[in-house]
Parts: structure tokens; C-alpha cells; sequence
């Protein structure tokens, strides 16, 4: 029996660690996936579509691994001995080079569709089937074991990793900074009762690095196609499935730009919703490609004159500000979410902020760039 093998592994480990991917999220199995990680004290990392699927403030939670992941659960994947795979179709976003990731570590991969086991990641152990089912089996098997193997060394190595990588992370450049930005979400959007939804570029991976998705469907984006303009129809969306939650669009200019128009269609229908434009005046993801990888030769991604989003906003009936600083963006918040019409906050950002940490195309997870000084 497959599950039983997996939990006979999972006892046994002395680095196991947890990926969550967007399955755990569609199978409703988050409940069963923190139950399983406190019953067995492995830490859970996420995919860019998992975000979500276990509290990120919760004492377990690693965050999200890959090209954009925070650096210490890359480094946890690298220095695992089991990987239980929950959901995941493993995308080169996430793993970086194939044949390198968790490579030595005993690999069990849970996933509903059979045409993606062993696809990409080659996998000692498939389990085909629901996630939130397996899960359910898995953890009835579990407490049968007779003896769970202790993970204090492994925790303490993981909280050593993750304090490394915290030290000296803080911004100390002037203006205003996009973490910044995001985090002061954090503080001001109740859990529970708000949902984040991104366009796609740098504003999504800033708000996946930075925003704390305290519960599953908090965090809405688009993962795999990477649809630029998909953050404010979303955002529109969930306002009409949730009408009693804060809901927040962080967007960029250019992702923004591509689906403008349903502001007449937020006035119009009564859907109030918050956009937050990190505004670059640019293309800033490619952008930040063309800077480390090309030396920077730019092309095609200065957006150059832009319209006035204060403007645009107020012409479709919304509100629009454009704070510049961080007393008048707490303000224009607070402001925003009280308000019945959507509400337009215009945020310029500078073009050279860049998105880090980082691992470039071809490269494994150890080999993350934490910042530009790091080389690339």
C-alpha cells in the first residue's frame, strides 16, 4: 500500500519537509495539511499557487520556494531527506534545474492527474488521488506508528536558515519601497475577512514574498500562464463571491493598463475594490531580466508617458490618489476600504527595484541571488 510506504518514510525521516502546491487549495485539504505537519513536525513550503494552504504566520510555514521563493525554503528544499509533494505539477518556476532539485532526497508526490507524476521530477513514490483524501489516509497511518522520529535538530537547522537570510534584509533606500508597501497591508487588512488578488510581473511576486496569506483563497493570482491583466477582474470577482470582504488588487502599471476598462464595470454593477499600482512607468519583471541578464540593454520595456491613473479613475466615477509617502499611503488605505465605490491608489515606485531573492533560468535552488550585489 502506497500510503502505508509513505507513512513508514515520513516516520522515519530526519529532514522531511512539506510542498504544498495549488492542488492542496482546489482539494480543500488545508486543514488536513497542517494537521499532518504539526503531528509530525516538518516544515511546509509552498508553491506560488499554495500560497495560502497553511497560515504563513504559523511556527511551520516556510513560505513559498522557486525562482522568487524566499531563500531559506529554497535552501530547505536543497537540504531535505524526504519531500512529500502535495498538488504540484512541479514547474521549472518552482524547482529551477530539474535534475537538481532535492536531489538525494526521497521524493513522494501526491497529485489528482497521473500525466503529471514523473513528468518533470522523477519520483520514488506516486500516489494518485485526491489531496485531501490521501492526506486523511495518510495521517490515520501515521498514528498507528510506534515511533515518530525527533525533528528538533531539523527545526533548529531551519529556523538557523531562515535567521541568516532575515539578517540585514531590511530596505534602506529612500521613496517608497514595494515590500514596504506590502507589508503595511499586512497590518492594516483584517485575516479572515480580506482577499489579495495581484496582476503578473514584479507587483505579484513582491506581494508573494511579502504579504502574510493567513488562510486558503486569500491569495488570488495567476500561476502558470501568467496572464498579465488578471489581478482586477479577479479582485472583481471575489468582491462578488465574498461582497463582505476587503478586497485588494495589487497590480502594476503595465498589467494594470491591459484591463483598465472594468473600472466601468466596478461603478457601474456597485463592486467596490481597492488597486494599488506599484507604478514604474515600465515593464518592470523583464525589465529586471534585461538589467542582470543583458547587461542592460532595454528594449520594449519603458512604458514611457502613461496616463494619469488619478485622472482615468475619477473619469470611469471611481476615486483615484497617488500617495507619496508612506503617512499619506496608510491614509489612502484606510480611506479606500471604507469607501463604496473601487478606489484607484496610484503608487510610484522607481524602475531599478528589483525582485529578489532570485534564481536565474538554468540555475538550481542553492544558487538563489539574495540581491543585486550578489552577481548574476
Amino acid at each position: 500500500d502506497r500510503v502505508k510506504k509513505a507513512a513508514e518514510v515520513l516516520a522515519e525521516a530526519e529532514r522531511p519537509l512539506i510542498l504544498a502546491g495549488g492542488g492542496v487549495i482546489w482539494s480543500g485539504a488545508y486543514e488536513e495539511l497542517v494537521a499532518l505537519a504539526e503531528l509530525l513536525s516538518i516544515p511546509v513550503v509552498t508553491t506560488l499557487m499554495g500560497k495560502g494552504s497553511i497560515p504563513e504566520d504559523h511556527p511551520l510555514s516556510l513560505g513559498m520556494i522557486g525562482m522568487h521563493g524566499k531563500a531559506y525554503a529554497n535552501y530547505a528544499v536543497v537540504e531535505c531527506d524526504v519531500l512529500l509533494a502535495i498538488g504540484t505539477r512541479f514547474s521549472d518556476r518552482t524547482t529551477g534545474r530539474f535534475e537538481e532539485f532535492a536531489r538525494g532526497a526521497f521524493k513522494i508526490h501526491v497529485d489528482v492527474d497521473s500525466s503529471e507524476i514523473n513528468k518533470n521530477i522523477s519520483v520514488d513514490l506516486p500516489i494518485v488521488g485526491d489531496a485531501k483524501e490521501a492526506l486523511r489516509l495518510l495521517i490515520k497511518e501515521l498514528k498507528k506508528a510506534e515511533r515518530i522520529k525527533p525533528r528538533g535538530a531539523w527545526l533548529d537547522r531551519v529556523k538557523e536558515l531562515k535567521a541568516s537570510f532575515e539578517r540585514g534584509a531590511e530596505e534602506s533606500k529612500p521613496g517608497l519601497k514595494p515590500s514596504a508597501i506590502i507589508k503595511l497591508l499586512n497590518k492594516l487588512l483584517e485575516p479572515g475577512k480580506s482577499i489579495i488578488a495581484t496582476g503578473v510581473g514584479q507587483n505579484q511576486m513582491w506581494c508573494a514574498l511579502h504579504y502574510v496569506a493567513r488562510s486558503p483563497r486569500s491569495f488570488i493570482t495567476s500561476g502558470g500562464l501568467g496572464t498579465m491583466g488578471f489581478g482586477f477582474p479577479a479582485a472583481l470577482g471575489a468582491k462578488v463571491a465574498c461582497p463582505d470582504k476587503v478586497v485588494v488588487d495589487i497590480d502594476g502599471d503595465g498589467s494594470f493598463l491591459m484591463t483598465e476598462q472594468d473600472l466601468a464595470t466596478s461603478v457601474s454593477e456597485g463592486i467596490p475594490v481597492v488597486v494599488i499600482i506599484l507604478n514604474n512607468s515600465a515593464l518592470g519583471m523583464v525589465r529586471q531580466w534585461q538589467h542582470l541578464l543583458y547587461r542592460k540593454r532595454f528594449m520594449a520595456t519603458s512604458l514611457g508617458r502613461i496616463p494619469d491613473f488619478v485622472k482615468l479613475a475619477k473619469a470611469f466615477g471611481a476615486e483615484g490618489v497617488s500617495p507619496q509617502s508612506y503617512e499619506e499611503l496608510e491614509s489612502a488605505v484606510k480611506e479606500a476600504i471604507k469607501s463604496e465605490v473601487t478606489t484607484v491608489i496610484d503608487v510610484p515606485i522607481s524602475p531599478e527595484e528589483k525582485v529578489f531573492p532570485m534564481v536565474l533560468p538554468g540555475k538550481t535552488l542553492r544558487e538563489v541571488l539574495v540581491d543585486e550585489s550578489s552577481g548574476a
